[in-house]
């Protein structure tokens, strides 16, 4: 009963903060976005399905959620960004600068309207895997992830929340090490993932990991 409660109160909150978030905001136009990623291509793939493991996918990511890694990316290179500042991605330095808001708010239209494409995870690590992201540690209060990111691994874009779901493991893996050590603090006041990482040992990040790289 506590949990349905919960999640009922997270899907309130979620879709006020989205009603608030979409007043007065910039539309991005996916056309126009196409013209302006011809940079992103050689990291990212020219439709977002980066064939580089370490490099993430875009393609079907959710457009708030894209939108607000280009500006906090922007930030956290720029060469005025503060300690602790954005989120820094040494690839990306000096990438953005050229960008305006309409330009960014394009980019992230145009790559969350392509087709993600789905990896295979480790058959070896699938049970671990798979029962860590539908059930969680939750002896040690770490809830699944599906609460966030869906089932599927779709996320909820409406939220902000990123899609998983065919993600490369090795990314996936560097993120969460990311939260966990602290090198990533980009994640909003309540920092959800960086506590959420903290429960995760170095083999439940490989197991999760592969197992989002084949979850579709």
């Amino acid at each position: 009963m506590n949990k349905v409660l919960v999640s009922l109160l997270l899907s309130l909150g979620v879709s006020v903060a989205a009603q608030a978030a979409d007043a007065g905001k910039i539309v991005g136009d996916a056309e126009a976005g196409k013209a302006k990623t011809a940079v992103c291509g050689a990291c990212h793939g020219a439709d977002g399905n980066s064939p580089a493991p370490n490099f993430p996918k875009l393609a079907g990511q959710g457009e708030r959620y894209l939108l607000k890694q280009l500006h906090d990316i922007k930030a956290g290179t720029a060469p005025t960004a503060q300690p602790g500042e954005g989120r820094k991605v040494l690839e990306m330095t000096g990438m953005l600068d050229p960008f305006n808001e309409q330009d960014l708010a394009d980019i992230a239209a145009y790559f969350s309207s392509q087709q993600g494409s789905v990896g295979a995870a480790d058959p070896k690590l699938v049970e671990r895997g798979e029962a860590l992201f539908r059930g969680g540690k939750l002896e040690e209060g770490m809830p699944a992830c599906t609460g966030c990111h869906s089932p599927n691994g779709a996320g909820l874009a409406a939220a902000g929340f990123p899609k998983l779901g065919g993600q490369h493991a090795q990314y996936v893996a560097k993120q969460l090490t990311d939260f966990r050590e602290g090198n990533r603090t980009n994640d909003g006041d309540a920092m959800i993932m960086r506590a959420i990482a903290a429960k995760l040992s170095n083999k439940d990040i490989e197991a999760v990991s592969s197992y989002i790289q084949g979850l579709h």
